[in-house]
């Protein structure tokens, strides 16, 4: 044979030297797995004891004792601990055990540090492949070169060492999913971490997925209501929808998704809620609140907190996405929220830094809108033909200054459907939730609306942008005449109707009825100050004296003309009598 013919090398380690006969069943072995052309070359080690180790380019038939102890207790760890008495059960698996020579692809690791590791070997490994290092440590394919792979670990690298072996696994990274995860807190590996025990998963997800086809799509016209009175009346979010939440920090944009998970209660809708970088104490906290509510029954929380290495806040908010998939593929509607992507952007930037990408903009690598895209397109609500289930996402992104031309926001915001900008001077002059009606967009806009709310909300934006321009003459108050106060006093009024309480989320009567009021003028004469205490009165007598209206309100979801007469009318009475 020409050395030229010669396409693979197997080399085999053993204590002793194979006999003829032995050499001539490796050449089988070899010419039916690898074909013609493979080189057997033997190499004296005391390595393996009881058996030989043979190695096939990255292929390692590993038949010492070691090899074999190794394969019974891969088995064992498989065996069911939930079935009470286990003893007869690992007596039986050892019994009926029988060790296979099969192929495993080991590398070598190169270089280790940071939660990075490099390995040499493993020809044939896929981008975002599971491989198992020493002592059980995870990691996950992010780079592949020439000559080496880079690496990611998910569990502390101690045990990882400069030459240490690396095995594939064959499996994309993924997570467990099943509707026992309702109620629970995970980390980003689907592992639970709220003392409550073990969840027994139903699948395995990967947590990369192609994102719905365009036909697989149908069009965006069904309300979620969050409750929140700005957000339902201007800004409505679409089950399907992408709708971004942005401002700076400590301006409620974590509350306002806090409230829309709150207000999907009775409503036949999962939640997810992503925590990327956060304190452990906030998690907590927001845990605590959904219970409170009694709202975590249909609610999961995913956490990969500021204390947890980098990759697992890179990969939480895919993980999160791939159970909310899990969800929607079986017709049911989910609202999931990423809190927070600049944090997941960071994340992922100090990764591809440690993996010598190149930076670009702000240190960002070049691929750091794909990361965004990818994972909010899988956002949609698909045809009935397939199920009709859904993904609304609500990623937050945390801007410094109010300065949304940085580099993440402006990717996120070209992203999604629209963005609700909350500003800083609102929210400090008690205007809560501190929504900016000027630069706040809903890009599905009333066709996320019930007909009723499109009605009642009819002028309610542009009033609000004539009382935002008109704001600057406040200053001069006394210089006003009679028409320009009246209209600032109007537009004060609408201000306070949109002040509302945290996790109280309004119901779409209530919305609707306080529009109607508020926008035919009735709040006029009205000082400032008592503007809530009317509305909450006012609200109050309404249920209670006309449920039957409520009722329809919220049941069908539509008012005519005479309805809308209707409810003006008794608004008219009841602030005359109160007068």
């Amino acid at each position: 044979m020409n050395k030229e013919e010669i396409i693979l090398k197997a080399i085999l380690y053993s204590e002793k030297e194979p006999s003829k006969e032995q050499k001539a069943r490796f050449g089988k072995f070899l010419k039916n797995k690898y074909g013609e052309g493979v080189e057997l070359e033997y190499v004296k080690s005391d390595e393996y004891a009881g058996g030989f180790r043979l190695q096939v380019g990255d292929d390692i038939y590993d038949w010492s004792l070691a090899g074999r102890i190794r394969q019974l207790q891969e088995t064992l760890v498989n065996v069911p601990t939930d079935k009470g008495d286990i003893i007869p059960l690992l007596k039986e698996t050892v019994h009926d055990w029988t060790p296979e020579a099969y192929a495993e692809q080991i590398g070598e690791v190169l270089t280790v540090g940071d939660g990075i590791a490099t390995v040499r070997g493993l020809d044939e490994v896929t981008f975002g492949e599971i491989l198992i290092f020493a002592g059980g440590v995870r990691g996950m394919v992010q780079d592949i070169r020439e000559d080496e792979i880079g690496c990611v670990l998910f569990n502390d690298d101690e045990d990882v060492t400069q030459g240490s072996l690396v095995k594939r696994t064959g499996r994309t990274a993924g997570t467990p999913v099943g509707e026992d995860f309702l109620g629970r807190a995970v980390d980003a590996l689907g592992t639970p971490i709220d003392g409550l025990g073990e969840i027994n998963a139903e699948g395995y997800m990967p947590v990369e997925a192609q994102a719905p086809h365009i036909i697989d799509r149908q069009p965006v016209d069904t309300p979620l209501e969050t409750g929140i009175f700005s957000i339902d009346s201007m800004f409505p979010i679409g089950r399907g929808q992408r709708e971004l939440i942005i401002g700076d920090r400590q301006t409620g944009k974590t509350a306002i998704a806090t409230d829309a998970i709150i207000n999907q209660k009775g409503k036949d809708c999962i939640c997810i809620y992503v925590a990327i970088g956060q304190k452990t104490s906030s998690v907590v906290h927001i845990q605590q609140t959904l219970i409170k509510h009694e709202v975590m029954d249909y609610s999961i929380i995913i956490s990969a907190s500021a204390s947890d290495p980098a990759p697992l806040q890179y990969i939480a908010p895919y993980a999160g996405c791939a159970m909310a998939e899990y969800f929607m593929n079986q017709g049911k509607d989910v609202l999931i929220i990423y809190d927070d992507l600049s944090k997941h952007a960071v994340a992922y930037r100090a990764l591809s830094l440690l993996l010598d990408r190149s930076p670009g903009r702000e240190a960002y690598p070049g691929d750091v809108f794909y990361l965004h895209s990818r994972l909010l397109e899988r956002a949609a609500r698909l045809s009935d033909e397939i199920g009709g289930g859904s993904v609304t996402a609500l990623p937050i992104v945390e801007t410094q200054a109010g300065d949304v031309s940085a580099y993440i926001p402006t990717n996120i915001i070209s992203i999604t459907d629209g963005q609700i900008f909350l500003e800083s001077d609102l929210f400090f002059s008690g205007q809560r939730p501190a929504v900016n009606v000027g630069l706040s967009v809903s890009r599905v806009g009333g066709d996320a609306q019930t007909k009723a709310m499109k009605k009642a909300a009819g002028t309610l934006r542009i009033d609000l942008a004539q009382y935002r321009e008109m704001e600057v003459f406040t200053q001069f108050a006394s210089d006003l005449d009679d028409q320009t106060r009246a209209q600032l006093e109007y537009g004060q009024g609408l201000m306070r109707m949109l002040r509302q309480p945290q996790y109280k989320p309004k119901s779409q009567h209530e919305q609707v009825i306080t529009l109607v009021m508020a926008l035919a003028h009735t709040m006029q004469g009205i000082p400032a100050e008592k503007v809530e205490p009317f509305i909450e009165g006012f609200v109050k007598m309404f249920e209670t004296e006309h449920a039957d209206i409520c009722e329809k309100i919220d049941r069908e979801g539509v008012m005519d003309d005479e309805l809308k007469e209707e409810i003006i009318k008794i608004a008219a009475e009841y602030r005359d009598g109160i007068n």
